[in-house]
């Protein structure tokens, strides 16, 4: 059974940080690409960060890109979401997502690219 866990939300100010993880059992980590999303109220899901096998290929959302780092570590089947100069508009629930398969720069922004997912984690952003 695959879980994603995620954890690291929580309640910070404007240009604050915050960093999520997102522990992975039941799924091979290390041939998987991972993702970040989030979802603001009344919002669809949209794409934050990926990330391919070995860490190298990294892709962003032009909204994070400059304040949100993605990073793995394959050996503790985590992968990570560092956020700075955080802003109001960042608040939303952040998922993590597993996709199986090689990394397709064109697929990995889309929600359909993912098998699993996460429950999320709320992140909140005050002035």
């Amino acid at each position: 059974q695959v879980q994603l866990v995620e954890s690291g939300g929580g309640l910070v100010q404007a240009e604050g940080s915050l960093r999520l993880s997102c522990a992975a059992s039941g799924l091979t980590f290390g041939t998987s690409v991972m993702g970040w999303f989030r979802q603001a109220p009344g919002k669809e899901r949209e794409f934050v960060a990926a990330i391919g096998w070995s860490g190298i290929a990294k892709y962003y959302a032009d909204s994070v890109k400059g304040r949100f780092t993605i990073s793995r570590d394959n050996a503790k089947n985590t992968v990570w979401l560092q956020m700075i100069s955080l802003k109001r508009e960042d608040t939303a629930v952040y998922y993590c997502a597993a996709a199986k398969g090689v990394w397709v720069l064109a697929r990995v922004a889309r929600t359909t690219a993912y098998d699993y997912w996460g429950q999320g984690t709320q992140v909140t952003v005050s002035a």
